[in-house]
């Protein structure tokens, strides 16, 4: 391994995470509400899947898109936890340079295809409360398996660069990563050269990528809300926001975290460095965990569904 002080490597063969600077002593309590999350991620995301492959009148658009996002969720928490936890549990610091730029990529990528998954599901609650007769006829099988493909590809592709950009970078200065995994400006920060193209490549997948999903969906939302609105009788459109509340929770979920991480890493710089490295952890444990759940809760299908079991046990 190279020497963490060492000042004349160019490619180390690992980094160091150090977890949460400033609070090692209290890694192993940190690691107790973050792999509770975990947990109910875990749970909670695989039991969405199991129900809508193994029910047959859930095989709709909107259902679909709902495992899209919790395989994106399952796989973004995944790529940081069981890391993280070693870090805290067995002090295992040291990651691979490839592990740790593939790291990086699976956070980025399936943070941008959550994001299109989102946009999708609106765009489906759109049609379905607007323009609801022609619903069947525009979100068909075929259309929901190619703006799947999009999203996913799009997830792909825009990311590419990024740990290509960081891999030839030199790194001459440490090998050690502040951070309990490796978030993309954590790394290239460490470069000793000018990363500058690195960070305007990210400012800009940030702006036109993210920036105008949360138009989209502003827009399709706001559409909603005022053909709710529109509709006849308190009890419909009760009806009808409930089925668009669970969205609209997600949304804010995934979005507000993100949101926060972000602003408090590019403008923060008065936030303590261990602060920041929660919030991130935050952002990628927390819509895991509560997607799920606000489906549970929300769906009346899906929550009938998952107590099918014990409403049987006791009749």
């Amino acid at each position: 391994m190279s020497d963490s002080n060492s000042s004349d490597f160019t490619n180390p063969s690992t980094f160091i995470l150090l977890g949460i600077p400033g609070l090692e002593a209290a890694h192993v309590w940190i690691s107790i509400p973050f792999c509770t999350m975990y947990a109910i991620a875990l749970l909670g995301n695989f039991t969405i899947l199991f129900i809508v492959k193994t029910e047959p009148s859930l095989h709709g658009p909107m259902y679909y898109f709902l495992c899209m996002l919790a395989i994106t969720d399952l796989v973004r928490s995944t790529s940081i936890v069981p890391k993280m936890l070693s870090i805290f549990w067995f002090n295992s610091r040291e990651i691979n340079f490839s592990a740790c730029l593939t790291q990086l990529y699976f956070i980025l990528s399936f943070s941008t295809m959550q994001s299109g998954i989102l946009v999708a599901m609106a765009f489906d609650r759109y049609v379905a409360i607007c323009d609801p007769l022609r619903h069947s006829t525009i979100l068909t099988n075929p259309m929901v398996a190619k703006i799947g493909l999009a999203v996913v590809l799009r997830g792909i592709m825009l990311i590419l660069p990024h740990p290509f950009l960081a891999r030839r970078w030199p790194y001459c200065r440490t090998n050690i990563i502040p951070h309990t995994y490796c978030e993309h400006i954590a790394v290239v920060k460490l470069a000793c050269t000018d990363i500058s193209v690195s960070s305007y490549y990210s400012l800009s997948v940030a702006l036109f990528v993210t920036a105008p999903d949360v138009f989209f969906i502003a827009v399709s939302y706001t559409q909603i809300l005022r053909a709710i609105f529109r509709l006849p009788t308190k009890d419909a459109r009760l009806k009808t926001f409930g089925t668009c509340g669970s969205h609209l929770c997600v949304i804010l979920a995934s979005y507000i975290p993100a949101l926060f991480s972000f602003l408090t890493h590019r403008f923060g710089h008065n936030v303590p460095l261990h602060f920041h490295i929660l919030m991130a952890n935050m952002y990628l444990l927390v819509p895991p965990m509560l997607n799920p759940i606000i489906y549970g809760a929300r769906n009346q299908q899906i929550r009938d569904r998952m107590l099918q079991p014990f409403t049987h046990k006791w009749t």
